[in-house]
């Protein structure tokens, strides 16, 4: 995949939303129906050269904080309680691989290792697994947990 250049306004906002300016390159992967980015995917060496483990993030604020909110209330242990740890390790395997093909043959220097999130088995961040799957990933984390954020029955998540 090749990085598509933000516009200034993708910088600018991206940056808002995070409270600083990235670290590296990114793309805008996902917006909403405004325009304005939700997820991002970011190039897995941050400019400074440092590994960036986590290729997709949620920069949307409403869904940061409805994410937050589930993570809060114990949904990080509740997700994976609930997903087939079978297809969370081919997840992880996957994201990997997929982060790993954007790093240049001839890279010498550290490298971001394992999963979502930088993790090598189980649920470290809802926020990260709901980016990829809002991305077009097949994540079973962020399956869950766009069915809990999707649950009109579900008060701490709407």
């Amino acid at each position: 995949m090749s990085f598509a250049r933000p516009t200034d306004a993708d910088r600018e906002l991206v940056a808002e939303l995070l409270g600083r300016t990235p670290g590296g390159r990114f793309e805008v992967v996902v917006r909403d129906d405004a325009g304005r980015p939700v997820v991002i995917r970011n190039h897995p060496l941050l400019d400074s050269g440092r590994p960036m483990p986590t290729l997709y993030w949620l920069v949307g604020a409403d869904l940061r904080s409805r994410v937050g909110t589930l993570e809060s209330t114990g949904g990080v242990g509740e997700a994976e309680e609930a997903c087939d740890p079978v297809e969370l390790a081919d997840a992880h395997d996957r994201y990997a691989a997929e982060r790993e093909a954007e790093i240049p043959a001839d890279h010498v220097g550290p490298r971001p290792s394992a999963g979502v999130g930088g993790t090598r088995r189980g649920v470290k961040c809802l926020h990260a697994h709901y980016a990829w799957f809002l991305a077009g990933g097949d994540d079973p984390v962020g399956r869950w947990v766009h069915d809990r954020l999707s649950d009109p029955g579900d008060t701490e998540g709407a």
